[in-house]
């Protein structure tokens, strides 16, 4: 009788087709915010390369994790660079709106896939559940934080409050109980992910806002 479980060599290959596909779409938003600051090419391409790759290489730093997961699929390096000419050739003001707004849903597709990466290679590596869900988030946001960090602007995950981190949070623990009650790892990570992008999606959607903090006093007092 066939084994029913699934076959243990889809696992990596599902998690290199997570990151790909959210390198891609954190690596879109770099290059427009690089756009909109005007910055030069160097700068685009520096720019782009911390929101497609800053999270999970500071995953991989707290892991101690080698190779980085870049320096590992180097072809994505080509494929930042050429992103990056490409970009530089057609986009021209009047696309950043339209364009920005559209990237809104890559990038929910993004913090889904690398939250949900993200913890299961911590997990992988024998982490415990709750530093395993941080590298989660650590992977999913801190690309786009480093990214308005050299943009001279406070990061936009800490400060739209529109549910984001809190959104790879939430996908984290989904793939980590879905794990303790048995289902298959590849099912698991595809459920975080899709419940981590449901969720910001439905944040872009309904335009929910957390509530800002606030100490009583206004900013001139």
């Amino acid at each position: 009788m066939p084994d029913p479980s699934p076959d243990p060599r889809l696992l990596p290959v599902l998690l290199t087709v997570v990151e790909a596909l959210a390198t891609i779409a954190f690596a879109l938003s770099g290059l427009l915010e690089a756009a909109r600051k005007r910055l030069d090419a160097v700068g685009v391409c520096v720019v782009a390369g911390l929101a497609a790759f800053g999270g999970g290489t500071l995953r991989d730093v707290l892991l101690d994790r080698r190779p980085f997961f870049w320096v590992e699929h180097a072809a994505w390096l080509w494929a930042l660079l050429a992103l990056c000419i490409a970009a530089m050739a057609v986009l021209h003001a009047r696309h950043f709106a339209p364009t920005e707004r559209a990237m809104q849903w890559p990038d929910a597709l993004g913090l889904g896939l690398f939250s949900a990466g993200g913890t299961q290679i911590a997990l992988a590596q024998g982490m415990p559940a709750i530093v395993a869900v941080l590298m989660g988030v650590v992977t999913a946001v801190f690309g786009g934080v480093l990214r308005d960090i050299v943009c001279n602007q406070i990061p936009k995950a800490f400060s739209d409050h529109r549910p984001y981190a809190v959104c790879a949070f939430v996908g984290a623990w989904v793939l980590v109980a879905a794990l303790a009650l048995g289902m298959p790892e590849t099912a698991a990570v595809l459920l975080a992910a899709a419940v981590a992008t449901g969720l910001r999606a439905l944040a872009l959607w309904t335009d929910f806002r957390l509530p800002a903090w606030s100490s009583g006093h206004e900013p001139n007092d």
